[in-house]
């Protein structure tokens, strides 16, 4: 229980929704968790430095403020709190000072309060969805809400939502502002030259061992008998709640096969701007309050939908889901025709890649004859110390030209499906070459860039923005001019 306890912290970075995209917000600052934040304060009381307006307008007493970043405070606690964040995501702190922490959570305020200046929107809708995925995550690795409660020292699920809720929204803030900053940043063929060549012999980066892989995927039919049995549920369902007022929340606690959304009674809150699969959203805005609309199909499955508010660009609703099973039978025939797609590969039948243009179900990679692009990179190679373990253990060890066996996986509905993969080379570990490594010395390039517009940026505002340093930390050397000598 307690390696479960210990998880939860880095919950707060990732987790997991079937129906909304995750809202993953990545930055150039230090990657440390910001444990508390404190809402705008007004003037006077930034000047007298003894109390912080928290949650919701409520005031309480604070045991020191170690900074004031434009509209925002950083309170001692936060400085002690982030040590304790590390620790708990099994980080070392033993290098780690109150002066490297106290900069990066400076760095946040400042990103957050020129994002708020800039007229950059977070909707609550999205910092919403994106707690319900941390909380459904924290709930699944300890077992209850009460668990996460007491982990947290929280009264009830509303004051840790209030607070997750202050938390996020400044993060998201921080990022999109960073984001802003480094959108306009491009770097041209010539700048990436003049980069490789402006690294001295004895420090070009090394690029670990890499690998280029292309792969075929045979998806098991789903029969049209089972797509029918679910449509006619979810009509069920439909006809029960227009005909005889029974509760759509009650069924989608029963029958919705959306784990996040289910045990909320399927309520979501929507905007236009919320990344959710475009068929989803049409019906969702199609819809008025109270209508709950017929059968649909996603990527996910079959839902309904009933609008239970309108609030402008934005909708509440509730939806349940339900996701067609595949057979047996449908699997056994899948798994016969990626074999056979093997041996006709393996006896030089058919080449691999003309076999992945006519058999594989798998589009974002069929036209290509089942290239993978790696979507950190956007080039065809993947590092092995950073590919995913699983894949590892599939290919880490075959020589290019070779076939994996059939690999058994699963979609995003947990519905099984198998793959067929072909190492189409190995690059092995080396110093970076211009000619053969452009893609990662430009990504290295423009990231110098990006950084160097950050750097920019953070100089030009420390010296537009009211800061004041406070205590001990007055005594900190900053790489950035937090104390402006």
């Amino acid at each position: 229980m307690q390696l479960k306890m210990n998880n939860l912290k880095s919950i707060i970075k990732t987790c997991g929704l079937i129906l909304a995209v995750l809202f993953g917000f990545t930055g150039y600052s230090q990657d440390v968790i910001v444990t508390d934040s404190t809402s705008i304060q007004p003037e006077d009381e930034i000047a007298r430095n003894t109390i912080a307006k928290v949650d919701n307008s409520e005031r309480r007493k604070v045991d020191g403020i170690a900074a004031v970043i434009g509209d925002y405070i950083i309170l001692d606690s936060d400085v002690a709190m982030m040590y304790k964040d590390m620790e708990s995501q099994g980080m070392s702190t033993a290098d780690v000072t109150d002066c490297q922490l106290a900069g990066s959570l400076m760095e946040n305020k400042l990103y957050a309060h020129h994002a708020i200046q800039d007229s950059i929107i977070i909707m609550d809708a999205e910092v919403n969805n994106y707690i319900d995925q941390q909380i459904s995550e924290m709930v699944r690795q300890v077992g209850s809400m009460e668990k996460v409660l007491e982990f947290y020292n929280k009264e009830n699920e509303a004051e840790f939502r209030s607070e997750l809720f202050e938390l996020n929204k400044e993060r998201q803030l921080a990022s999109r502002m960073q984001q802003k900053i480094i959108e306009s940043v491009s770097i041209t063929p010539q700048e990436v030259r003049a980069y490789y060549e402006s690294i001295p012999e004895d420090e070009l980066p090394v690029f670990g061992e890499e690998i280029e892989l292309s792969q075929i995927v045979i998806k098991p039919e789903i029969p049209q008998s089972q797509k029918q049995n679910v449509i006619d549920r979810l009509n069920e369902y439909r006809a029960d709640i227009l005909e005889n007022d029974a509760s759509f929340a009650t069924k989608a606690i029963l029958y919705s096969q959306d784990p996040v959304s289910a045990r909320d009674g399927g309520r979501i809150t929507l905007s236009r701007k919320d990344n959710f699969v475009k068929e989803f959203k049409d019906v969702a805005f199609s819809l008025q309050e109270g209508e709950v609309s017929e059968p649909f199909e996603t990527e996910f499955g079959y839902h309904i939908i009933q609008i239970d508010r309108i609030r402008g660009q934005q909708v509440d609703l509730r939806h349940i889901l339900r996701i067609p099973d595949v057979t047996n039978e449908s699997v056994e025939k899948a798994k016969t025709k990626i074999d056979s797609i093997r041996t006709m590969v393996e006896k030089g039948t058919i080449d691999f890649a003309e076999a992945a243009r006519r058999f594989s179900d798998e589009e974002e990679t069929r036209a290509d004859g089942g290239k993978l692009i790696n979507p950190r990179t956007g080039d065809t190679r993947f590092e092995l110390s950073k590919i995913d373990p699983k894949l590892y253990d599939e290919v880490g060890e075959l020589q290019g030209g070779e076939l994996s066996l059939i690999l058994r996986d699963q979609d995003r509905t947990g519905r099984p499906y198998f793959k067929l993969i072909k190492v189409n080379q190995r690059i092995p570990e080396h110093e970076a070459n211009y000619a053969t490594d452009y893609s990662k010395i430009k990504e290295l390039a423009l990231r110098d860039k990006q950084l160097e517009a950050i750097e920019e940026w953070q100089k030009e505002k420390i010296g537009d923005t009211y800061i004041k340093v406070n205590g001990k930390f007055k005594d900190c050397e900053y790489t950035s001019n937090w104390l402006k000598k």
